[in-house]
């Protein structure tokens, strides 16, 4: 008898395992079902669909040959047979059936397994809202999203984004590049809150507002208002004026149809599952958006919903359906974003996750050119990488800048998924060339750093802190070590300007019982005074972790430089 394998839901995890079940063993029925009409879809390219980067939405559904991914695809190449526009409502583990209903209000119908793949996705988080209901407010899931927000994108009319996160963000850039007045509301106290640390979304926030999107963090929606269509988003700070509204405040797995089976749901609210992407059921296996996975750090469960784990899980979902044995080992929560000219990316875990998974940490802000600084083209990145005190382990690394951080995120995911230390990492043999990266690309700077600080060598602290201890009022000197002509185009107020160059011979203007922080535009002339104020019997010296380059706060310029104290 064939093993009979149904994969329910058929995007990029549910599509990957039918197709990979089929091939693993080509004599097996394999039936995908899903509740849409559309299949196999890259849901993360609507945002460039709506901003025209993607000409037709029938791109999103296509082969890399122009191929569409459609019923007639999978059933001639794939050999999966097809079922659309179909709900599963019951699973009964007993008899090994799922239960079905054709979304035209037809009679439910069965249809038997032997394994049983759950791939039911995720599904927008949607608080109750008041007016919900108004027409205009959408949201980016379904290739039927992609068209009607196209469709509602007119230039000059108002939008509201509804989440400051990944997609957020991308459909912030797509409905401004149509040409509309868009503001972003974020109930947390950041944009792409979960993905960076704040002082690293604080340079993406600085960026966003440079072209000209209005950006309200710490603001709940309570609800909206209109008459049929959406007029404005109702705020705890007041109204914004919308003719568009979309949500995107983050999804919710889908475990509903896993839950009423009597599968285990993990302590993140989606699907527990083993290596082998098994449930409590070793005839179901779960992937994608609807179940949890491991991450490689902690070793611990997470939600982490991402197109690319999607697709990893399914292949090792359809090849253990199929009778094979694969595992899928887990995440660091690798992700990047591109919002208008900057980029920003993270894997592992930022300092905020790191400390509340009690980690005792060490972390240092690098920015620097993106290649040779000389080489045409060269663009400004921050790296920020965070590290285990005790044993020097790489926990994480985020990148912001308008340059390429994607392989410096890429190599940090190599090296953490190995446990590599700061030192290790400083190593690594790394490509070379100008028009690629510095002699010691942005990487190995961050971690020769890292390594300084945590030999304690380098006594660095955060622009967060440093604001922090100006707004208080601290009793300490911000001492500004670029030259005089930097200091006098742009600066930090309440700085005191000695270069680097005069330093020795103004050691005997600055009080030796006060905290100094020391700064420049990177702060490696800020590291170097830290030495010198030591050497030369300073006991209290420190630098700004990433200089001017990384201060995400108003800067003053055009002033006249402060002298140093008597």
């Amino acid at each position: 008898m064939k093993l009979r394998v149904v994969v329910i839901g058929a995007n990029a995890a549910g599509a990957k395992a039918a197709a990979k079940a089929k091939r693993m063993n080509p004599h097996a029925e394999v039936t995908l079902i899903d509740r849409g009409n559309f299949i196999s879809y890259g849901a993360c390219g609507i945002p460039y669909f709506v901003s025209d980067t993607v000409a037709d939405v029938k791109e999103l559904m296509s082969t890399p040959v122009g191929v569409i991914r459609d019923a007639n695809f999978f059933k001639k190449v794939k050999g999966v047979d097809v079922i659309t526009g179909t709900e599963a409502i019951g699973i009964d583990r007993q008899t090994k059936t799922v239960q079905l209903l054709g979304n035209e209000g037809s009679k439910s119908f069965s249809l038997e397994y032997d394994r049983l793949v759950l791939a039911t996705g995720s599904s927008p988080t949607l608080p109750p809202l008041k007016n919900r209901e108004l027409v205009n407010i959408l949201t980016v899931k379904a290739i039927e999203d992609a068209e009607l927000l196209k469709e509602q994108a007119v230039a000059g009319k108002a939008a509201c984004i509804v989440g400051g996160g990944l997609i957020g963000l991308e459909t912030a850039e797509a409905l401004k590049k149509k040409g509309m007045k868009v503001t972003v509301v974020e109930m947390r106290d950041q944009l792409l809150p979960g993905v960076l640390d704040p002082e690293m979304a604080s340079l993406v926030e600085k960026h966003i507002r440079q072209n000209d999107v209005e950006v309200m963090t710490s603001c709940r929606v309570i609800g909206f208002d209109g008459t049929l269509e959406v007029r404005k988003v109702l705020t705890e700070r007041g109204e914004v004026p919308a003719d568009l509204v979309v949500l995107a405040p983050g999804v919710t797995p889908n475990a509903k149809l896993a839950a009423e089976a009597g599968l285990e749901i993990g302590a993140t609210g989606a699907i527990a599952v083993d290596a082998r992407m098994r449930t409590s059921d070793p005839a179901i296996y779960a992937c994608g958006d609807c179940c949890e996975t491991t991450h490689l750090v902690t070793g611990r469960k997470t939600y982490f919903p991402l197109g690319s784990t999607a697709n990893k899980q399914g292949r090792v979902a359809g090849i253990n359906a199929a009778g094979g044995d694969a595992t899928f080992a887990g995440i660091l929560g690798t992700s990047i974003v591109r919002v208008f000219s900057i980029n920003a990316g993270r894997t592992g875990l930022t300092e905020t996750e790191a400390r509340a998974q009690g980690y005792d940490i060490e972390a240092v802000l690098s920015p620097a050119p993106d290649r040779a600084h000389f080489f045409p083209g060269a663009k400004p990145i921050a790296l920020k990488l965070v590290a285990e005190r005790s044993t020097g382990r790489v926990l994480g690394l985020q990148a912001v800048g308008e340059g390429a951080v994607d392989k410096r995120v890429d190599a940090a995911a190599a090296a953490i998924t190995f446990g590599a230390t700061a030192d290790q990492l400083s190593h690594l043999d790394l490509a070379y060339a100008p028009p690629y990266s510095a002699a010691m690309d942005n990487l190995i700077v961050a971690a020769d750093i890292l390594k300084n600080k945590l030999a304690g060598h380098a006594k660095g602290i955060s622009p967060r802190k440093v604001k922090q201890m100006l707004d208080e009022g601290d009793d300490f000197i911000l001492l500004d070590v670029r030259s005089p002509a930097e200091h006098a185009e742009v600066g930090i107020e309440g700085a005191t300007l000695v270069p680097l160059g005069i330093l020795r011979e103004k050691l005997e203007g600055l009080p030796r019982g006060r905290e100094i922080v020391a700064f420049c535009k990177v702060s490696l002339r800020g590291y170097e005074a830290q030495k010198i104020l030591e050497a030369a019997g300073f006991e209290n010296a420190k630098f700004m972790d990433g200089g001017i380059m990384t201060w995400p706060y108003e800067l003053r310029r055009g002033a006249l430089a402060n002298e140093p104290e008597k």
